[in-house]
C-alpha cells in the first residue's frame, strides 16, 4: 500500500458523519463544505493546473458498503473510485466515489471511464446535476471531510471527500470570523 493510502485511508473509514448544521455559510471552511456546485471547478480557480491521480477503481458488492451507504444508494453493486485531486501537483483532496451499477447506464456509462478526469467536471456539465444528503466530519488533526449524494439525470452516486492540509479552504487566517 502506498504511503499516501496508508496515511489517509483511515480518515474516511473513521469519519463520523453529521448534518452540516454547525456551519455558517459565511465562514470560509463552511463555504467550501456546504458548496453544492462543482468542487473541481472551484479548485481550478486556485491553481494553474488541476490534476487527478487515480488511486483505485474496482467493482464492489452492495453488501460491502456501510449501513449508511446502503441507505443512500440503490441495492446494487458499485464501482468504487478513489482519487487524489492535486492543485499544481500538491495533494488537496482525497475523493472516494461509489457509483451504483444501475447508474452506469445510458448517457452515464462513461462515468466508469473517467480515468484521470475530475468527476465534478463531468457531472456538472449540464443542468441535470444536483447534490443532497450532505454530511460533514472532522477527520484527523484539523482536517475536514464531506459526504454527499450526487444525482446526474436522477441517477445517484455517493461522494466522500477529505480536504487535505494544503487545500485552499484552510488558507485564510480568519477562517472562523
Amino acid at each position: 500500500m502506498s504511503e499516501f493510502k496508508r496515511l489517509y485511508k483511515p480518515l474516511l473509514e473513521q469519519a463520523v458523519w453529521s448534518p452540516p448544521t454547525m456551519f455558517e455559510q459565511r465562514c470560509q471552511i463552511g463555504d467550501w463544505l456546504l458548496d453544492t456546485t462543482s468542487l473541481s471547478r472551484r479548485f481550478q480557480q486556485h491553481c494553474r493546473m488541476l490534476s487527478v491521480e487515480l488511486v483505485e477503481q474496482t467493482d464492489i458488492p452492495h453488501d460491502a458498503l456501510s449501513a449508511q451507504e446502503q441507505q443512500l444508494l440503490p441495492q446494487s453493486g458499485c464501482l468504487l473510485r478513489k482519487v487524489v485531486l492535486k492543485g499544481d501537483g500538491v495533494p488537496w483532496l482525497l475523493g472516494r466515489t461509489l457509483i451504483p451499477h444501475s447508474t452506469l447506464t445510458d448517457e452515464e456509462q462513461d462515468l466508469a471511464q473517467l480515468g484521470e478526469m475530475p468527476l465534478g467536471l463531468r457531472v456538472f456539465q449540464g443542468e441535470q446535476a444536483h447534490r443532497d444528503a450532505l454530511a460533514i466530519a472532522q477527520v484527523g488533526e484539523g482536517l475536514w471531510a464531506r459526504r454527499s449524494r450526487l444525482w446526474l439525470n436522477e441517477k445517484p452516486m455517493l461522494v466522500s471527500e477529505v480536504f487535505l492540509a494544503d487545500a485552499p479552504l484552510y488558507r485564510s487566517k480568519d477562517t472562523w470570523k
